[in-house]
């Protein structure tokens, strides 16, 4: 069971066991593969930024981690996000092309009304964003895989480097609610409201703890940095 992070000096240590650490690198791989430079990357797939697999990229293989059986149909919910990409602010503007809109959660617009002004600001920003967001995830996955030496299950992170792990869960976490549709204060509501008589098998309730899951492990790391002793 997982325990929060406290500080020890000059270290933040949380407990997590293997499944939960599991849990948390591999979406993290996920993320860092969604969002490594240009170049690095293999093309956009067709359906990119469509909705058309909203959570393929993000839970596919996680489902066992928590006794969920995922299969590759199971990976795709009913939807239960009412808007699409396309209609909402920021999304692909200043673009030649359709992307994952997940990305666009990463890297907004910096011009929602000039779209010659938002591309240009992408084509000059955004590299160097990615790069610095792949070695925030670095730093939080060595820190995961670091724990599989420790006998008490401990993640440590060092007061210097824990902005780069927190960073890197608000990224992973922006990524699945794009994913869950958590764009709008109401959004959150609804979701509960769609998955009251959901069954416990349900891909969505999956994602929903997992997203929950590191919101918390969010919330205890900022407050052990926080901390002054």
């Amino acid at each position: 069971m997982a325990h929060a992070f406290e500080r020890d000096g000059d270290r933040l240590v949380a407990r997590l066991d293997a499944q939960e650490r599991q849990i948390v690198a591999e979406l993290m791989e996920q993320v860092r593969e969604l969002i490594e430079p240009e170049g690095s990357r293999p093309p956009l797939s067709p359906s990119a930024g469509t909705g058309d697999d909203p959570f393929d990229a993000i839970v596919a293989g996680l489902g066992g981690s928590f006794g969920v059986s995922v299969s590759a149909e199971d990976q795709r919910p009913d939807p239960v996000v009412p808007d699409s990409p396309a209609d909402l602010p920021g999304r692909d503007f200043g673009l030649e092309r359709q992307r994952d809109p997940a990305l666009d959660r990463l890297f907004p617009a910096g011009n929602r009304e000039d779209e010659q002004v938002a591309s240009e600001y992408r084509r000059l920003t955004e590299p160097g964003l990615r790069s610095r967001k792949v070695a925030n995830l670095d730093v939080a996955l060595a820190a995961l895989d670091a724990a599989a030496d420790s006998p008490t299950d401990e993640v440590v992170v060092d007061v210097a480097r824990a902005p780069q792990f927190l960073i890197a869960l608000t990224d992973v976490r922006l990524v699945m609610g794009d994913r869950l549709g958590l764009r709008t204060d109401d959004d959150a509501d609804r979701i509960e409201a769609a998955l009251a008589d959901a069954d416990d098998d349900d891909p969505t309730v999956f994602a929903m703890a997992v997203y929950d899951f590191l919101t918390w492990l969010q919330e205890t790391l900022t407050l052990a940095l926080t901390r002054q002793v």
